[in-house]
């Protein structure tokens, strides 16, 4: 679960926990346990199958698996919805790519790796890295023969302040998971949110049937897109010359690159208004151009994501479902404070935020205010994700779990079938898109 995906602030774990308080441990496990059985059914996989896409990644935390409470002892129906899906995907012909997306004390600075602090913990202690080899090992010893696993996405976007560290861990870990299953790939992500390889230099030759992970986002599916995406050459030229530099390490030793995430977010009615549908087919058409890019070099990809709340998924819940008229207000609040990171459109609280920004541009010699990861985080990137990002969401957590309040098991089972299949939308721009190029490529 990640914010901007299913609607809540900050972090799983804050929530979680937040929930448990407010409604009990026994009623907030059995509300998360039917959101997680909702997201994803039988519907869903069809629905996928239909696009004439064979393969995607799934995203799991580490605390489906074990305790921080009780290290290295695996839960009791730890494999419980992964093996669901999994399954669930294999019936339908879908091949799946297991990602960690969250592991012990957290392997980037981001909010999606599930620490809620901005320091990736996982670079600085042994034992949390020792965590995450045992965990793999068990998950290779689960899957070692079930052939509708493509293979297994170890760490995902890695932020390695030494660039060093990730390639000893990937040695570790490769060996790990080699040691029981020799068949599966690996798909190992790049340092910086999987887009640098520069360090990784002579890796490649210890390891075997493994493919390289790049995050391709483009800025023009962002609202901080500099310009209006027109697809001018020079727009697409900028476009290419990111995705090339990310892919360039493989591309100079022959390896195979992998697109493990990308896509554009979209505008919504209820914040972008008349604005909605203009920013959303300038959206499109950089998806299209990414696309066109991808299948010159018969790239393969997994679009970042499948089901949200109406940001980025291919599927999104309806604004008419319990889930969505509970919290409206609350979501409303959560953008007008520009709380998620993701694809924020920050210009209404820059005002507040930019004399922080000034006043340390003016104190703090320049040479000190690139700090990583940058470039992908800027200064101002950083003070966002520290203020509103991590500080204000704190404020957020409780208020989001007290909607919850009072509610029984019948009710809190309604409000998460709002993520069944049949209570969402399709964004048929996007899945027009993406069918279309799935039915070309197919026939190359």
């Amino acid at each position: 679960m990640e914010n901007f995906i299913s609607g809540y602030p900050g972090c799983e774990f804050q929530i979680r926990g937040a929930l448990a308080e407010v409604v009990g441990s026994a009623k907030a496990d059995f509300f998360f346990d039917k959101f997680l059985e909702y997201f994803f059914e039988e519907k869903d996989a069809k629905f996928f199958k239909s696009l004439g896409l064979n393969c995607i990644r799934l995203p799991f935390n580490y605390r489906h698996f074990e305790d921080d409470m009780n290290p290295r002892v695996l839960k009791r129906g730890g494999f419980k919805h992964l093996d669901r899906v999994i399954d669930l995907c294999a019936q339908h012909g879908i091949y799946t790519i297991l990602d960690l997306h969250a592991a012990p004390g957290g392997q980037n600075t981001d909010w999606h790796s599930d620490a809620g602090m901005h320091i990736a913990n996982f670079w600085m202690h042994k034992d949390f890295q020792d965590r995450t080899i045992w965990l793999w090992k068990e998950l290779a010893k689960h899957y070692v023969n079930n052939k509708w696993i493509a293979g297994y996405n170890p760490l995902n976007e890695p932020t390695d302040p030494t660039h060093t560290a990730v390639i000893t861990f990937y040695d570790r870990v490769y060996d790990a998971i080699r040691s029981v299953d020799t068949e599966h790939a690996i798909f190992f992500d790049g340092n910086t949110f999987a887009s640098d390889f520069s360090h990784f230099g002579d890796a490649h030759k210890k390891w075997h049937n493994t493919a390289y992970s790049i995050h391709d986002y483009s800025v023009y599916g962002f609202p901080a897109s500099p310009e209006d995406y027109v697809s001018s050459d020079e727009q697409r030229g900028r476009m290419k010359r990111s995705y090339e530099k990310k892919r360039e390490w493989m591309d100079q030793r022959g390896l195979c690159v992998w697109n493990g995430e990308w896509g554009p977010v979209y505008a919504r009615q209820q914040y972008d208004g008349l604005a909605t549908d203009a920013i959303n087919e300038r959206r499109y058409k950089v998806l299209e151009d990414q696309l066109a890019m991808y299948n010159q070099d018969r790239l393969s990809w997994s679009i970042w994501l499948y089901k949200d709340i109406g940001f980025q998924g291919m599927v999104h819940v309806s604004l008419e479902t319990p889930y969505m008229t509970l919290l409206k207000d609350f979501l409303a609040k959560k953008h007008r404070l520009a709380v998620d990171a993701w694809g924020a459109d920050t210009s209404h609280v820059q005002h507040i935020y930019q004399p922080l920004i000034d006043h340390i541009r003016k104190e703090i010699p320049q040479e000190n205010q690139d700090l990583y990861p940058f470039p992908v985080w800027k200064l101002s990137d950083r003070v966002g994700r520290l203020s509103r990002s991590i500080l204000v969401t704190e404020y957020l957590v409780k208020e989001w779990a007290e909607h919850f309040r009072g509610k029984n098991e019948v009710e809190l089972d309604e409000i998460a079938k709002s993520f069944k299949f049949e209570n969402c939308m399709c964004r048929d721009g996007l899945n027009r898109i993406l069918m279309a190029n799935a039915e070309l490529v197919a026939g190359q």
